[in-house]
Order: structure tokens, then C-alpha cells, then sequence
């Protein structure tokens, strides 16, 4: 691809030093994945009710995935702090961090590093503790939000973040803001 790679771990390491929420991202992969949430969207009815907040009632088969969405929905209420990761005040990434950190699972401090993690996933394998991944800058083309999936409902995938302006909350990827500004789905365990 004519890149160099030491200069590019150097920029990776130094953009995720500088930023708690995202750095650069290729715009290539997003049509796609655009094309398969206009067709989620779409074929899925939503239920009256656009949001339940309350935790799954069925636990996911692997009992790490529902120790970290536990753990993350204990901060819901929390207000929002640049780069915090405790119940003082915590970022979109901090929240994320913090609770997979529960589990002994070390991923990276921000959410564009965030992103190259794990497996990344169709909308229709979404299931609860995968990750959905934003660019929410409209002046930057850049992944600079990270959530945390906590509910699968029809026509829903609801997760927990931290927003700015809200603090650690649980949103629906069909709300139109979310779906206009999404980018990606990865799994990490």
C-alpha cells in the first residue's frame, strides 16, 4: 500500500496518547456497511416503546460478556469527563475500557485504536458486549465514539456511552443520529 509501517505504529501510538475518543479513519469500508444498516433498518419493525432501559434478561453464554455489560450499566447516570475513567466522570472510551478492564481484557485507551480490535461484524451478528463504533466530528471523517451493546431488541440494538452532553447513558443504534453516524461493529471476546 506504500506506507511505513515503524512511522505508522509511531502515529497510532502517539494518536492514541492524544486523544481519548478517536483519531483518522479510511472512509472506504463505510458505504458498505451503510448499504447493510439501510437494510437492518429496514427490514426490522421497531416496537412502540423505542427504548428499554433496563439490563437483558437473558444472560449471554459467555459470563465475561455479562460481567462487562454489568459492570458498564452500574455507570449509567455518570457524568461526562474528558479522558476520565471512574465514577467522577468518564469518556465514551473510558467507560468501555474500564469495564472489559473487569475482565482482565486490556484494550486500547482510545476508541479509533478501539476499533481495530477484535472481528469486525454485519449488523445481524451484533449480540450483546459487541462494540459500535461513530464518526460523530462532521468537520473530521474520523471513528471518535465507541458503545458498548447492551440489549438486542427488534429493530434495536440498544448500547451504553458516554456522550458529552448527557453523560453515560443507553441509546438505540435506530435512533437517526446514532444511524447516521455509525461506522462499524466489532466483536472483541
Amino acid at each position: 500500500m506504500g506506507f511505513n509501517l515503524p512511522r505508522t505504529i509511531l502515529f497510532l501510538v502517539l494518536g492514541s496518547f492524544l486523544t481519548s475518543c478517536g483519531t483518522s479513519k479510511s472512509r472506504t469500508s463505510k458505504r458498505s456497511e451503510k448499504s447493510i444498516v439501510t437494510e437492518w433498518k429496514t427490514e426490522l419493525a421497531p416496537p412502540q416503546n423505542k427504548m428499554n432501559t433496563a439490563p437483558p434478561e437473558a444472560k449471554p453464554e459467555d459470563t465475561r460478556v455479562y460481567n462487562i455489560t454489568s459492570y458498564a450499566l452500574d455507570f449509567k447516570g455518570t457524568k461526562y469527563k474528558y479522558g476520565g475513567t471512574t465514577r467522577d466522570g468518564m469518556d465514551c472510551s473510558g467507560l468501555v475500557y474500564t469495564s472489559f478492564l473487569q475482565e482482565n481484557i486490556a484494550l486500547p485507551r482510545s476508541s479509533r485504536a478501539m476499533s481495530l480490535q477484535g472481528e469486525r461484524l454485519s449488523l445481524v451478528d451484533v449480540n450483546i458486549g459487541d462494540l459500535l463504533f461513530f464518526e460523530t466530528n462532521k468537520n473530521k471523517k474520523v471513528i471518535n465514539h465507541v458503545g458498548l451493546v447492551v440489549e438486542i431488541q427488534p429493530g434495536h440494538i440498544l448500547f451504553i456511552h458516554s456522550s458529552s452532553s448527557r453523560g453515560v447513558i443507553i441509546s438505540s443504534l435506530a435512533d437517526n443520529y446514532w444511524f447516521e453516524h455509525f461506522v462499524m461493529a466489532r466483536r472483541v471476546i
